[in-house]
């Protein structure tokens, strides 16, 4: 099971990579981008929308997962975040950003981008939920007994 409900296999998925500009507070973006959002869900969830998640950066890096330096924190914490939608396809998505509902709520937002806006669509490989506590016993026990190491 993925991560959206019903998100096809074949599903696109699009990256907003947001840097707030001097003078903005995540307050500013967080009202903003949840106007955005609605508008999405109310004029497009018949018609490719599938979902979506914003997320802002926590300042955190992961020491044990990166590769490149050893930093404490991140200079970007509290003024990046990622918006990231769910779509059938490229084409349904492109269609939603012309309408007339979503280009002044868009706008809205690029006014406390300091980075303009780049999204970059991204074709979905593999999604998938955690195991079940008993789930995640039994693949244990799977690679244990049947796993070539």
């Amino acid at each position: 099971m993925g991560l959206i409900p019903n998100f096809p296999e074949d599903g696109v998925v699009t990256v907003n990579r947001v840097v707030l500009k001097e003078g903005y507070t995540v307050d500013d973006l967080e009202e903003r981008v949840a106007m955005l959002c609605e508008n999405v869900k109310t004029y497009h969830s018949t018609d490719g929308f599938y979902g979506g998640f914003v997320s802002l950066n926590s300042g955190n890096i992961s020491n044990e997962g990166s590769t490149v330096g050893k930093a404490v924190e991140s200079p970007m914490k509290g003024k990046e975040a990622l918006i990231v939608t769910f779509w059938e396809s490229f084409e349904q998505h492109e269609l939603s950003h012309r309408s007339e509902t979503f280009q002044p709520l868009f706008l809205n937002v690029l006014e406390i981008c300091e980075n303009g806006n780049e999204e970059i669509a991204y074709q979905m490989l593999w999604s998938g939920a955690a195991y079940s506590p008993e789930m995640a016993k039994q693949a244990q026990a799977a690679k244990e007994k049947y796993a070539l190491n």
